[in-house]
């Protein structure tokens, strides 16, 4: 199997490659057109500021082809909150592939970002096959993405919100799956055999 991580400059590329190792899978990380559309799966990582991660998309044309992409493709953390039409993060405009928001988390009742372990529920992905109900998951993160027409799985942090979306072949995780033991090793295990 061809399995493609997004090259660009908020990914967290090496722990998601160590990830897929871990679990008997090669990888490439590549920025490369040809490469990413032969693929038979690609990661899209991300950590850090969404407005500076969509100007080097846009910079190495990224942006364009992405949404063009037919096969999975799963985004993790801030590469979820891309997927989506706008990000509060430096008043982003996103790819536009998923409609929803992606909004600061408010201040006051919780500390912000949220970093740690946190539930997952209300399941409704093959992402999440043989996986329990209100599993746990590692989270570092100040911006959700709305509870939208896309999510299938929520996390609750002041508010409910999206933990996982999916629209057609698009795949969005909040969390990050390569530092979530063994329900991350199982999410990525199902993604990569979708």
């Amino acid at each position: 199997m061809n399995i493609a991580i997004i090259k660009y400059n908020a990914g967290n590329v090496q722990s998601v490659q160590y990830a897929l190792k871990r679990l008997g899978y090669a990888s490439i990380v590549t920025d490369v057109e040809a490469e990413l559309k032969s693929a038979d799966k690609i990661i899209f990582p991300g950590v850090g500021n969404a407005g500076a991660a969509m100007a080097s998309l846009k910079e190495s044309k990224l942006n364009e082809l992405i949404p063009l992409l037919k096969q999975p493709v799963l985004g993790i953390c801030v590469g979820m909150q891309l997927l989506c039409d706008h990000s509060e993060e430096s008043d982003t405009a996103c790819l536009g592939i998923i409609k929803a928001k992606v909004k600061k988390f408010p201040a006051g009742q919780l500390k912000v970002p949220q970093m740690g372990w946190n539930t997952i529920y209300n399941y409704h992905s093959a992402l999440l096959n043989g996986l329990n109900e209100n599993e746990f998951v590692y989270y570092v993160h100040s911006y959700y993405v709305e509870n939208c027409a896309a999510t299938v799985a929520n996390s609750n942090y002041v508010l409910p919100y999206s933990a996982i979306i999916q629209q057609d072949n698009f795949y969005g995780v909040q969390f990050h799956t390569e530092k979530s033991a063994e329900v991350g090793d199982k999410i990525l295990l199902n993604f990569l055999q979708l």
